[in-house]
């Protein structure tokens, strides 16, 4: 049966929607308003993109233990209300003419502490809702939902912060928190209770979880391609908005729309995933996903205004293709050979050196653009994004069409259910 007359997985995926929505207005908004407004220099643009990662260098593991000892809905819903509370506090700050570039890096990080908890339980919450046989199928629509936003999200970040200005914008994202809790509260699925009696303390738990992610040569291939992506990719994002702005000297609205470019290569991405996924094989589709798309970011440094927007937008679209495709592959993957109860752990751990080290890459191109320039910064993050397939290349996965069969079969979460 298609997910589509799935109501609960409806619900769950508009809710994604307007979050998602919300928050890719934000990220661009954000940066933008530090870029032109805050004249933030490329290092400040690199302490903001990490502040909005770095909590999953502090939090990233004991969020796995919480989401696997809770049921994950009652998590989502209590960060998506902390989340539109934040922006909340934006929108009064920018009344009061109180906004001050600590004040967006401190919000900034504040949000990025809800969203460690809200991503660890959205992971581990699929596989409720749409058991491991549809988990393909989920996970494209969901990514295809990410692409959209990816899409929209900056072209009406760019143009509402042009045109109506930062408190417009910023109350779009606490609108889209609220919307997207009460989505979430509408989910009536049963979700099995964690059992308490056999609880551990907290260390041990996390030791469990990184372990497995570690020792796991799959695990452990798909988690270090995907930190050596956002590692660099990390260091090519700050960079970026200054090329647009300040090299290219783009409107906020033009920046949107060249920065939507990359949903519409997301969507089409998510869209094809599970096509390309059943003509080569699950494993081969996302690994060559990858090889074959990531490295045409090496044009990116050399865009310019005119003709050369083109050696922006095209690796820029062509690149989001790719990599939708691989993260529908690898995120099925991994939830599909985890047993159920690490999954909040596996999560968590993966997480955490994903998207941890996504801070450190954030500082590290915030310094390279003071050395080498905004664009020797971006040369060198699309020469290390393109060396991340290498991870995946020289791993068991390369010879494999398809998943290996589990370890042993799935085992509910535990004992009651409540919904």
């Amino acid at each position: 049966m298609s997910l589509l007359k799935n109501h609960d997985f409806r619900l769950f995926w508009g809710a994604q929607t307007v979050s998602m929505v919300g928050t890719n207005m934000t990220r661009v908004a954000i940066p933008l308003l530090a870029a032109s407004v805050l004249s933030a220099t490329p290092f400040q643009m690199g302490l903001l993109l990490a502040a909005q990662t770095a909590a999953y260098l502090l939090l990233g593991l004991p969020a796995g233990v919480i989401v696997d000892r809770s049921r994950c809905r009652p998590v989502l819903i209590i960060c998506d209300l902390l989340r539109a509370v934040l922006m909340a506090a934006i929108v009064v700050a920018f009344l009061l003419d109180r906004v001050t570039f600590a004040a967006l890096l401190v919000v900034t990080f504040l949000v990025g502490l809800a969203t460690v908890f809200f991503e660890v339980a959205y992971l581990s919450y699929i596989p409720v809702l749409v058991g491991r046989d549809n988990l393909v199928e989920g996970n494209a629509r969901l990514e295809s939902t990410n692409a959209v936003s990816r899409l929209a999200g900056p072209t009406l970040g760019g143009s509402l912060v042009q045109m109506a200005g930062a408190v417009v914008t910023v109350s779009v994202q606490a609108v889209s928190h609220l919307a997207s809790a009460l989505l979430l509260y509408r989910i009536r699925t049963p979700e099995a209770v964690p059992d308490r009696t056999a609880r551990r303390r907290m260390g041990p738990e996390i030791r469990e979880g990184l372990g497995f992610v570690l020792r796991d040569p799959v695990f452990r291939a798909i988690t270090g391609s995907a930190a050596t992506y956002n590692f660099f990719y990390s260091v090519t994002l700050p960079m970026v908005m200054l090329l647009l702005v300040n090299e290219m000297g783009l409107s906020g609205a033009a920046v949107g729309v060249l920065m939507a470019v990359g949903g519409v290569g997301g969507v089409l991405g998510a869209a094809f995933a599970g096509r390309l996924s059943r003509r080569f094989g699950q494993v081969r589709a996302m690994w060559t996903s990858y090889l074959l798309t990531v490295p045409v970011a090496l044009l990116i440094p050399f865009a310019d205004s005119g003709w050369r927007t083109a050696l922006f937008a095209v690796p820029w679209f062509v690149m989001s293709f790719g990599i939708v495709a691989y993260n529908v592959g690898q995120v099925s993957i991994r939830q599909h050979l985890c047993p159920p109860e690490l999954l909040g752990r596996m999560n968590a751990s993966v997480r955490f050196l994903v998207w941890g080290i996504m801070a450190l890459g954030a500082l590290t191109g915030g310094a390279l653009g003071e050395w080498f320039g905004i664009r020797g910064a971006l040369l060198v993050g699309a020469i290390g994004m393109s060396a991340g397939v290498l991870w995946l290349v020289f791993s068991p996965l390369r010879p494999l069409r398809d998943l290996p069969a589990p370890a042993e079969p799935p085992a509910d979460r535990t004992a009651t259910v409540r919904t």
